[in-house]
């Protein structure tokens, strides 16, 4: 097993004899043979063993295992208390995901503070086989049924994950634990909530497997193994695939082999659920303004491309009760001055970020809002009065763009500035104006 850990270790690419390791250390089995098995293959390790206070005596219990067993084997050891339940209480999480939080939080800072460059954890091949087919009952796509990879190079928290255990079984574990006369400890309870499922797909249904194949756990984990081989040469045979775009094309979209495929892989992590994408990459030819929404962002469909943005909810109404500089939003501020026509050029010739209006027929306080629906203006140089939202549909902006949109009012409630657009006529300067009012936005 050991001669197969080393083997594994060199193909996958994941340590190097002259580089520091952390190994997240539990007390259990898995975690125990893990540091065994790194240490008397020659890598420079530490433990890290993370104390939730979940159970009692039991976590104290662990905690002094983990200390006398690295005392034993010369090892280092990182302790870390977490209030688990309180953090998970003031951030409104689930106790595995606060846990899962503060873990790989401090995961990462110790990494960046020894320097250390990798955590290895203790995962094995029946971990990797039980969540294929935990992915496989509940709907997934390719990337559900690649498994636990061995390397996993994360991003928030910065942190490089590590898994020699996945080509070894839980049993050949237990059995490794056994010749070495190695004791470990066990949990009377699991953090995960999805342990009920695991124990059912491990007491029952991989048992009724074995019975049609008895190696079915080593051919479903060389399945996931091939698959993720399939899912690394489709990536890169598609790097923008895996970018993060806020603009796809529809008709590039619609000419790819796989669009859903394709589409799933650039939105995912926009929080786009499976059940969400395959049905947006049915309706690819869906009207313009069409719109999808995961739990963060939403899609848009728009012309012929698709639209993805951050959903923020609009900004309050803000009232300006004279000239000055304001701080609208976090990306614009608004300066209003009062100046002589006598002290300003003419024409009036500016960009669409400054208009000038006549002070005298406006009324403060102004109020600067999002468009709302039936708002009205005159634009200037034209004749009537147009819709705001028919005025921008000419102007081809999308919807995140009209719901961006702001406009100032004065203190009758008319439009005075579709700001960064149009001002309204019914405003203008003419030869009669004295005073000049200026508005201008500021990034």
């Amino acid at each position: 097993m050991k001669k197969r850990i080393a083997e594994f270790i060199r193909k996958q690419r994941m340590l190097e004899q002259d580089k520091r390791y952390l190994v997240a250390l539990s007390g259990g089995a898995d975690s125990v043979c893990l540091l065994l098995i790194l240490k008397s293959l020659g890598y420079t390790v530490e433990a890290i063993h993370c104390n939730f206070h979940l159970r009692g005596e039991e976590s104290d219990r662990d905690e002094e295992f983990c200390k006398s067993f690295c005392e034993q084997q010369q090892v280092p050891i990182h302790l870390v208390h977490f209030d688990t339940r309180e953090y998970a209480a003031l951030h409104h999480q689930s106790i595995e995901m606060a846990a899962r939080t503060l873990r790989y939080r401090y995961f990462s800072q110790l990494c960046h503070d020894l320097p250390a460059d990798a955590v290895c954890v203790a995962h094995h091949q029946d971990d990797s086989v039980e969540t294929v087919l935990m992915n496989l009952i509940r709907g997934t796509g390719l990337h559900g049924l690649t498994g636990i990879h061995p390397v996993v190079e994360s991003q928030e928290p910065p942190l490089r994950i590590i898994r020699p255990l996945l080509c070894v079984s839980r049993s050949e574990i237990e059995q490794f634990l056994k010749e070495n006369r190695q004791e470990y400890m066990t949990d009377s309870s699991n953090l995960s909530s999805d342990e009920a499922m695991r124990n059912m797909i491990r007491l029952e249904v991989i048992p009724l497997l074995q019975q049609i194949n008895p190696s079915v756990k080593e051919s479903i984990a060389r399945t996931a193994h091939w698959l993720q081989e399939a899912e690394k040469t489709i990536d890169d045979q598609a790097p923008a695939m895996v970018d993060r775009p806020s603009v796809i094309s529809l008709s590039w979209l619609r000419q790819q082999p796989s669009p859903e495929y394709t589409l799933y892989k650039m939105v995912k992590h926009y929080g786009f659920t499976s059940a969400q994408i395959e049905q947006i990459a049915s309706h690819l030819d869906a009207a313009s303004g069409t719109l999808f929404r995961s739990t963060t962002h939403e899609l848009l469909f728009d012309r012929d491309t698709l639209l993805i943005e951050r959903f923020e909810e609009p900004m309050k109404p803000m009232r300006i009760p004279e000239a000055g500089t304001y701080v609208i939003n976090s990306q614009m501020r608004m300066r209003l001055s009062l100046v002589s026509r006598s002290l300003l050029d003419a024409p009036l010739s500016m960009p669409p970020t400054k208009t000038v209006l006549d002070a005298a027929v406006i009324r403060f306080p102004l109020t600067v809002r999002p468009t709302q629906q039936g708002d009205r203006f005159q634009p200037f140089g034209m004749k009537g009065t147009k819709l705001v939202s028919d005025y921008l549909t000419d102007r081809k902006r999308s919807l995140f763009d009209k719901r961006r949109q702001l406009v100032v009012t004065d203190a009758t409630g008319q439009i005075v500035w579709l700001v960064n657009e149009r001002p309204a006529d019914s405003f203008r300067v003419t030869d009669n104006t004295k005073m000049i009012l200026c508005l201008e936005t500021l990034s």
